[in-house]
This record gives C-alpha cells, sequence and structure tokens, in this order.
C-alpha cells in the first residue's frame, strides 16, 4: 500500500447466491481525507464501507484486496444506531466502558460527547439509547467511534434524522476529525453534506462505481446520466400545498405531556389533525417530535392528557387498542432495520399487517403486499429476501408499504425519506401526495427535518425543547422555521 494511504480497496467483488452486490470497486484512503461515496439505496455503498472492517454479508463471496489500517482500529457510524448501542446500558456506562477498554479517562468521554455535539450533563448520561431521538442515538455513536481512537473512521449517513443545524456542526466536527490526519470515508444520501466535506467523490450505481472525481468537477460538469438524475432530483423544489379547508378533525392531541424516566421531554396542549390533511411537525433533534409521534401510535404511554380518534379518546398503550383502532393509526419508524425481524422474508412481514389488522387470509395478503412493495420500487426479488439483504432505504420503503396494508386513517411518518437518494425520496414525496390526493380518508403526520419534505405537508407544527412554539399554514411557517428566530430547517 501506498505510503500516503492508511486504507485501500482493489477490485472488490461481493456475490450473494450468484448476484454482485459490489463489482469491480477502487477506492483509495488517505490521511486528512474526506471520500465520499453516493448513490441509490442497494447501490453498494454499505458494503463496500463495512469492507474496510472486514464485515460481508451472511454467505457472500468475496474476491479482490481490502487493506486496513495497520495501529488503530476503524471506527463506523452506521446509519441505525440503535443496531450498535446496548438497550440495557446507560449512555454513561457504554461510554465509560469504552474509554476503560482503550485506556483513556472520564476527560476524554467528555470530549468525545462535545466533539459529536452531546450534552456532557447527568440527564442524558443516565437515559438508555430507546430514551433517545434518532439524532442523539446518531451523535452518540459518533462520541464512540471518537473514543475508538480510529484512523479511519466510516461514517454511513451520519447526519441522517438531524436538523440543519445541527447537521452543520456535525459537518464542522468531521472537517475537524479530518484534520487531524484521520480518514473519513463518507456513505451519504445527503448531497448538500457531501458538497460541504468531500475531496474525492465516487458515484455509485448497482454495485459499481459510474463516476468519480472532486465534487466541484461534478456538480458542475457530470458526465454519467445517473450522476445527473441525482443533482437534478436534488434541485427540484416541492411544490407547497395548499391551505386545506377546515374539515372535521381525525386526530386531537389535548393536554399532552410526556416523560423519559421522570423527565418531562414534551407538553403540547393542543394539536388538530383534519380529515385528508398533512401536517408536518419539524424541530431540532432531540425537540420531541419522535416522542410526539410515538404517542400518537400507541408507542409511548408515559404520558398525560388525551388522543381523541375521531372524537373517542384512545388508550395510551397499543396492546389495549383494538384490531379497528390500531389498523387507523399506523407509524413508520425512523430506523426501518430495528423495526423488522431479521430472520423472517420482508414479504412476510409486509403481508402479516393484512391478515393481522384486516383479517385478509395468507394468500390474498401476500399478493397484496408484493403490489405494495413493487409501487415503492422494491422488486420481487427483494421483497423475498430477509432484511439484512437490503439497504436502509429499501427497508424504509417496505415499513411503509407495510404500514400502507393496514389501511390507516392516519399514517406517521418519521423522517422516512432521511435514507432515501433525492431520486428515490422524490418519488417518495411523491407517491404520498398522490395517497392524500386519491384517498380522502387518509391523513398524514410528517415528522421530519427536511424543508423539501415539509412542503408537502398544508400544515406545520414547529416544536422546540419539548413545546408547539408555532403551527399554521405551510408557507408562513416554514419562512419562519427557516429564519433567524427559528433556524430549524
Amino acid at each position: 500500500m501506498s505510503p500516503d494511504l492508511v486504507a485501500e480497496i482493489r477490485d472488490l467483488r461481493v456475490e450473494i447466491a450468484g448476484r454482485a452486490i459490489v463489482d469491480g470497486v477502487n477506492l483509495r484512503v488517505a490521511p486528512g481525507r474526506v471520500t465520499a461515496l453516493v448513490g441509490a439505496s442497494g447501490s453498494g455503498k454499505t458494503t463496500t464501507g463495512l469492507a474496510l472492517l472486514g464485515e460481508y454479508p451472511s454467505g457472500a463471496r468475496v474476491t479482490g484486496e481490502v487493506r486496513a489500517p495497520d495501529g488503530g482500529p476503524v471506527g463506523y457510524i452506521p446509519q441505525h444506531p440503535a443496531a450498535v448501542l446496548n438497550p440495557a446500558r446507560r449512555v454513561g456506562a457504554l461510554l465509560h466502558d469504552i474509554a476503560r477498554a482503550h485506556g483513556r479517562d472520564r476527560s476524554h468521554v467528555r470530549r468525545a460527547l462535545a466533539d459529536a455535539q452531546l450534552p456532557d450533563g447527568d440527564a442524558l448520561l443516565r437515559r438508555y439509547p430507546h430514551q433517545l431521538s434518532g439524532g442523539q442515538q446518531q451523535r452518540l455513536v459518533v462520541a464512540q467511534a471518537l473514543l475508538l481512537g480510529a484512523r479511519v473512521v466510516v461514517a454511513d449517513e451520519p447526519t441522517t434524522g438531524q436538523d440543519p443545524s445541527t447537521k452543520s456542526r456535525i459537518v464542522e466536527r468531521f472537517a475537524a476529525v479530518a484534520a487531524r490526519g484521520i480518514a473519513v470515508v463518507l456513505l451519504s444520501h445527503d448531497l448538500d453534506v457531501v458538497r460541504a466535506l468531500a475531496d474525492e467523490v465516487l458515484v455509485m450505481r448497482a454495485g459499481r462505481v459510474v463516476e468519480s472525481g472532486p465534487p466541484e468537477r461534478l456538480w458542475q460538469a457530470p458526465r454519467h446520466e445517473w450522476t445527473r438524475q441525482l443533482l437534478e432530483a436534488d434541485a427540484a423544489p416541492m411544490t407547497t400545498q395548499a391551505d386545506p379547508a377546515e374539515g372535521p378533525s381525525v386526530l386531537e392531541v389535548r393536554n399532552l405531556t410526556a416523560v423519559h424516566g421522570r423527565t418531562a421531554v414534551l407538553h403540547v396542549p393542543r394539536l388538530t389533525l383534519h380529515a385528508g390533511e398533512c401536517l408536518a411537525v419539524v424541530g431540532r433533534s432531540g425537540s420531541g417530535k419522535t416522542t410526539l409521534g410515538r404517542c400518537l401510535a400507541g408507542l409511548h404511554r408515559d404520558h398525560d392528557g388525551e388522543i381523541l380518534l375521531d372524537g373517542a379518546a384512545l388508550p395510551r398503550n397499543l396492546r389495549r387498542r383494538d384490531r379497528t383502532r390500531l389498523a387507523a393509526v399506523q407509524y413508520v419508524f425512523q430506523d426501518a432495520r430495528a423495526a423488522f425481524d431479521e430472520h423472517r422474508p420482508v414479504l412476510d412481514q409486509v403481508a402479516r399487517t393484512a391478515v393481522r389488522l384486516r383479517g385478509t387470509d395468507g394468500p390474498a395478503a401476500r399478493a397484496e403486499a408484493l403490489g405494495a412493495l413493487e409501487r415503492l420500487g422494491l422488486s420481487g426479488d427483494l421483497a423475498h429476501r430477509r432484511p439484512g439483504a437490503l439497504s436502509g432505504g429499501e427497508l424504509q420503503r417496505a415499513a411503509l408499504a407495510r404500514a400502507l396494508l393496514a389501511r390507516p386513517r392516519v399514517l406517521v411518518c418519521d423522517e422516512i425519506t432521511s435514507g432515501l437518494d433525492s431520486v428515490a425520496r422524490r418519488g417518495l414525496l411523491d407517491l404520498l401526495a398522490g395517497l392524500l390526493s386519491g384517498r380522502g380518508d387518509l391523513s398524514l403526520v410528517l415528522i421530519t427535518h427536511d424543508p423539501q419534505t415539509a412542503r408537502l405537508a398544508q400544515r406545520v407544527a414547529v416544536l422546540e425543547a419539548g413545546k408547539v412554539v408555532e403551527q399554521g399554514p405551510a408557507e408562513r411557517v416554514l419562512e419562519g422555521a427557516m429564519g433567524p428566530a427559528h433556524g430549524l430547517l
């Protein structure tokens, strides 16, 4: 390996059941530089990044050469942080264990927390991972990687689920990490982050690198059609929806106060979702957006107040909701991988929704599930695989298909576009817009940090420190949320 490199991949090919998911990839990782891999979900970015750690999908046939760094581990920041966080250990115990194992003390833990944009406070250190927002979980994994003292950091969608303010700070932090001589391999759908960080960009499609070069050249003069499609979809604005007529309320929140342990994290005096409406809930990471969505779906029972469906109170705990009310309010998780059983094919898990909540027989449910998956861009081949063989973005679409099979009245979508490339994200938003216009009985709660995604909504509610600080028509509120008063988007 060249002395100016800390890691290198040569002609990597990874096959599963005779199908190449990575084919002929070359990657040179230099100290102090950021190399970005961009492309659609399932293009091979994560498989390539994990190769630097010596990890491959189960049953994979691997050829080519991977040279990892000497004298230091490879840090890995996954797209789904919950997958690498011990749910039974508090945050403080997790970090102190890593520090002790690598000969570091509490001052290194505090430094890692600060570098990852997390507060060094007892309240956070006492929490368990499931009591953190998706963005906070992501930053906790960043802190773990920094504690390892890695020479190479593979960051798989590190800004997924982050608000723009936090995203900007994380970009600055990764730039500072690179400035200390650590090589960063960035796997990302977020082209703004790639623009800000990358020294070199590799564009992947169907397991191959179709174009590479410095970001300035790729952005100004893309040579491959797929690169052009990614850039065009990223630049295309989402049209803000017209204000809805004040129809009947389908879901209403009254005096909701939610807690994690003894800490109050959310207080919403009143919030209403009208029939056929899309309501976007925006705010910084940790502002309470996900907790609100989980309360609506009966997934967070530690709350007071009322949640009404068609004027009737919903039980706090989903286990006390009957089949009709379970089907009526469906939740699509930000961390789609954690929402699937890794041992069963995706198609079976999607079809089970129709069987369990609507009483559909098995063959009919499977046929309906297959159709829903295909409409969301997942072919029959992907549908029959287990979750581990799908990318994060592919699993997000499968999770949406599963929720839609319940034929819900209310669909709660928690950052479901955050793991998608710009082309797939635009397609998914167009699909949701079509569902809203085609089904008068479907309403949507859209939890998001992305201003283009929020423009799908007719109304927007802004959360800050667990409180609704503003709500109203999307166009007016989004302008305020992007301005100096809030600066959230």
